[in-house]
């Protein structure tokens, strides 16, 4: 081959990949996500949401959703902010093979793992059984901060809970061995989904990649067991490629490490303000280290989570006895 064919062939190549791994911004004036599948492995593929916090701008599409054509059937993981976004996800899905979807999955509670579900009636949805009972009790406290959120995005859209409980399990679907496993930490019901045939492992809210964790229904240090344990299947080889439900998919892998790195972070600077009797109001005001100032959802994360935890903190700060005199 010449080498101008050669440029002309590897040109080619980059732009198809710039082409995939391009997103494009939401269009508030039509409501239209512009989801675009992007293929990362045999029969898989994931539908990437912003690197952000809620916002109008995004539709309130922060969370990476995605589905796995088996060949004999298809299996959809979360189903994105509403019910708009579940709509033409379902489109987008049918776009890319004609094989019927056997089974969406909720990884979780929290809103954007689950508000789309509305536009899957006739196909299970299913979750672990805490992560149900979360969305039947919050889910209208969702909806109205998700409608105060982003607006028009969210017209028609209410809880729809997952319809069937999951146990942990094996199974195999098509060309694909799947293992359902739980988890804990991010909730209490976290739901992980690997495919051992492919090694792309969903880890769902657990992972945060380049973006300040969430930290709602979080239990700091079941979360850092649950990451200990991801990575432990990660040096095994249990999974080669980790689909964070926010951040950039390529960066899935690095995310055990970062979130750890933030959980440890953000618990170590709670225990030693509350030791030093600082007040509320003086944290929030606490620069984070240089190596999170680039993460996204700056300082809205931070400020829920400093507000959420501080008090239990306090609390405990005070009810230590005094040290002895000497």
């Amino acid at each position: 081959m010449s080498l101008t064919k050669t440029w002309t062939s590897a040109l080619a190549l980059l732009a198809c990949a710039l082409a995939q791994t391009a997103s494009a911004a939401p269009d508030p004036a039509t409501r239209d996500y512009r989801l675009q599948p992007r293929q990362i492995a045999p029969g898989t593929w994931v539908i990437e949401g912003a690197v952000a916090d809620f916002l109008p701008a995004n539709g309130c599409n922060i969370i990476n959703t995605a589905f796995i054509a088996t060949g004999d059937g298809v299996v959809v993981v979360n189903t994105g902010p509403s019910r708009l976004y579940g709509e033409q996800q379902r489109r987008a899905i049918a776009a890319v093979t004609p094989q019927p979807v056997r089974m969406v999955l909720n990884l979780n509670l929290h809103p954007d793992y689950f508000f789309g579900n509305q536009a899957w009636e006739g196909v299970p949805t299913q979750a672990l059984a805490g992560s149900i009972t979360g969305m039947q009790a919050e889910g209208k406290g969702y909806a109205d901060n998700l409608y105060r959120l982003c607006g028009d995005w969210m017209k028609g859209t209410e809880p729809a809970p997952a319809r069937e409980v999951l146990e942990p399990r094996r199974f195999t679907l098509g060309t694909h061995r799947l293992e359902l496993r739980r988890l804990q930490g991010h909730t209490q019901d976290d739901l992980v989904l690997l495919d051992t045939t492919t090694g792309v492992l969903f880890a769902g809210g657990l992972v945060f990649a380049n973006r300040v964790p969430t930290t709602p229904h979080a239990d700091p240090a079941q979360w850092r067991h649950s990451l200990d344990t991801l990575e432990h299947w990660r040096r095994q080889g249990q999974f080669t490629q980790l689909v964070p439900s926010h951040g950039p998919v390529g960066q899935g892998v690095q995310g055990i490490a970062q979130t750890r790195d933030w959980l440890q972070w953000l618990t170590g600077l709670l225990e030693r303000s509350a030791q030093q009797g600082v007040d509320l109001s003086e944290l929030l005001r606490t620069p984070v280290p240089g190596r999170f100032a680039g993460w996204a959802a700056q300082p809205a994360e931070l400020q829920r989570s400093l507000v959420q935890w501080y008090p239990a903190h306090e609390r405990r700060a005070l009810m230590q006895p005094p040290p002895a005199s000497p």
